[in-house]
């Protein structure tokens, strides 16, 4: 399978990722705010669609192993990144969506949904709203690298450094979204 992720429009970016079961494994990695940010970014979802809840993003923390982080995310790597999103549907075990970018408008919005696949489960993560190619080039490199993140941790292994992962698609989105 492809990791790659796909554009399927002008606003809109796919990723799809075969991971191992079961599935209430994978749901508990995108709902569980602990367990969310071991790939992504921690924070509690509220219980009810429509509410907003706030993530916490600290990029250099997803790994035990350390990197750099490039030039440009320094500051953010060194602070970690809180951002305010709400919940747009929370169908359990099936399908997460809410908004990226809510409290710093244009808000696009993430859906993941989880189809099971004999003892394995796939997950496809649809970005939508991306304002424009340069949105849709970076949000790509990060879902990527976060993807990568969460699929060694489904895998019960030990991630490389959040950085050295990101670094390995730096430019690749910026040519296959040409």
């Amino acid at each position: 399978m492809d990791t790659y992720g796909t554009r399927v429009d002008a606003h809109t970016v796919r990723f799809e990722r075969l991971l191992p079961g079961p599935l209430e494994k994978i749901w508990a990695y995108l709902t569980d705010g602990k367990k969310r940010g071991e790939w992504f970014a921690a924070g509690d979802l509220p219980a009810k669609v429509g509410d907003t809840f706030e993530f916490y993003i600290k990029h250099s923390d997803l790994s035990p192993n350390k990197s750099a982080p490039p030039e440009q995310f320094k500051q953010m790597d060194a602070t970690g990144h809180r951002a305010t999103e709400k919940l747009l549907a929370l169908e359990p075990m099936r399908r997460l969506a809410y908004t990226f970018g809510h409290d710093h408008p244009p808000s696009s919005e993430v859906e993941f949904v989880l189809t099971p696949e004999g003892d394995k489960v796939r997950l496809t993560l649809t970005h939508r709203k991306v304002p424009d190619r340069a949105y849709a080039v970076n949000v790509s490199g990060g879902w990527h690298a976060h993807l990568a993140i969460l699929q060694y941790k489904a895998e019960g292994k030990v991630p490389p450094p959040f950085w050295d992962v990101w670094r390995e698609t730096e430019n690749a989105y910026e040519k296959r979204y040409d």
